[in-house]
């Protein structure tokens, strides 16, 4: 980390004698994110006779940013893990490069973005930056497109392979452990009709490898959907539907689709109230060359599914997911929320050989959000879930404590510590 700050101070001094015609713009940001959690059921169920768990997870990022006309660069370190994690006599500390990537822009409304990346589009269900996680997600990608008022058109394409191959047997098999595809391409457009209204369409292809390294093979999956915004005064209507086929790693023909729909009514400054469902299908093995459970893929499914995270993702027997919101702002400063789900699977489940049932049980989240001062703000909260027989089940647990528990503070510390202009 010191070597990089130190290679672009120098750069950036450099860079003054060789941009006097050009107007430049730099920018040192540093991000510290501890986390502390009680684990009481979050992610798995415990059972009756498990403990709880308390942790204290933490981020601390380092970004700088470069800017001229027609050409941005983005550089970002980060150092992520538990306290206690590391001895206090560390030689080889655990940081990473999460972030590192140029952005040129040509002119007539083209760009061309290359390297790591976050990708975030629409509402996060497919492609998401998943900044929840203490580590966030990024992908190793070129992206280019066209934007203007109201066009935009983006195409990205990965390739991903595990290190340097210098042996000429080795070939292009891609080990799992590192990104979770082999291939990825993706076309993105959105048409902004007014403020009010939008809509936009994703094409994804991924491909993951199967075999072994001497017969690799790569499987294809596609992802299609749609993306509708409607926001008619103090209403906001939200919808996405989406359809997956092609095939699974295992050969398995894929046919698998999900639907969402919120309705948000803004009834005064300081309330608000949301009702959503999500429908995702799911599959329950009875079709043995036929894959029907709906892969969630790389989205932010924190914000969705419920706080606790306990369906997605590598959840195959589906998900109705129905959803009563509330958010009440205190003060300019604090808000409360309170989300209610009532969550079914969507293929039948089998309690004791004989009795089906569908229903997993309830979860609350109760979240406070407190803008302490500029770039420093608190979040903590508590979640709740009551499950059922049939959740017992899905996540075999059958000896699980019938009402699991969550809770959690954090504080993001977020400035721009440097800036300069020349």
């Amino acid at each position: 980390m010191k070597k990089l700050i130190f290679i672009l101070g120098v750069a950036l001094l450099c860079s003054q004698g060789f941009a006097q015609n050009e107007e430049n713009d730099f920018s040192l940001g540093v991000q510290l994110r501890p986390r502390a959690e009680y684990r009481n059921g979050v992610l798995s169920p415990l059972r009756e006779d498990d403990d709880p768990a308390a942790l204290i997870s933490n981020r601390a990022r380092m970004s700088m940013e470069y800017k001229r006309e027609k050409l941005s660069l983005g550089v970002s370190g980060q150092y992520v893990g538990v306290w206690g994690q590391d001895p206090a006599l560390e030689m080889n500390g655990r940081a990473m490069l999460n972030e590192a990537w140029a952005n040129i822009t040509p002119g007539g409304g083209l760009f061309f973005k290359v390297g790591r990346q976050s990708l975030s589009y629409d509402d996060e269900r497919i492609l998401g930056a998943l900044d929840w996680h203490v580590s966030g997600r990024w992908h190793d990608a070129l992206k280019m497109g066209y934007e203007d008022t109201q066009n935009k058109l983006h195409l990205i394409v990965a390739y991903n392979q595990n290190g340097d191959r210098l042996a000429a047997h080795s070939g292009t098999y891609y080990n799992p452990g590192g990104q979770p595809y082999k291939t990825m391409q993706t076309a993105w457009y959105q048409y902004t009709a007014s403020n009010a209204f939008h809509i936009s369409f994703l094409l994804m292809n991924t491909g993951l490898q199967s075999g072994t390294s001497g017969d690799p093979e790569v499987k294809n999956m596609q992802t299609f959907g749609t993306n509708v915004s409607f926001q008619p005064g103090n209403f906001q209507l939200y919808g996405s539907l989406y359809y997956q086929t092609g095939k699974t790693v295992t050969d398995r023909s894929v046919a698998a689709y999900m639907g969402a729909i919120s309705a948000s009514y803004q009834i005064n400054p300081t309330w608000r109230i949301t009702l959503a469902s999500d429908y995702l299908s799911g599959d329950d093995g009875s079709t043995p060359d036929k894959y029907k459970a709906f892969d969630v893929l790389y989205g932010t499914h924190h914000k969705f599914y419920g706080t606790m995270d306990y369906y997605y993702p590598n959840f195959v027997r589906g998900l109705w997911d129905n959803q009563l919101a509330v958010t009440f702002k205190v003060s300019p400063k604090v808000t409360l929320a309170l989300n209610y789900h009532y969550f079914l699977t969507t293929t039948d489940v089998t309690i004791n050989q004989n009795t089906q049932s569908t229903s997993l049980g309830s979860e609350i989240d109760f979240q406070v959000t407190w803008n302490m001062m500029k770039d420093v703000t608190m979040v903590g909260g508590f979640s709740g879930m009551f499950g059922t027989d049939a959740m017992k089940v899905v996540k075999n647990v059958p000896d699980a404590k019938d009402f699991q528990s969550w809770a959690w503070l954090s504080l993001n510390i977020n400035p721009k510590v440097f800036m300069a202009k020349w």
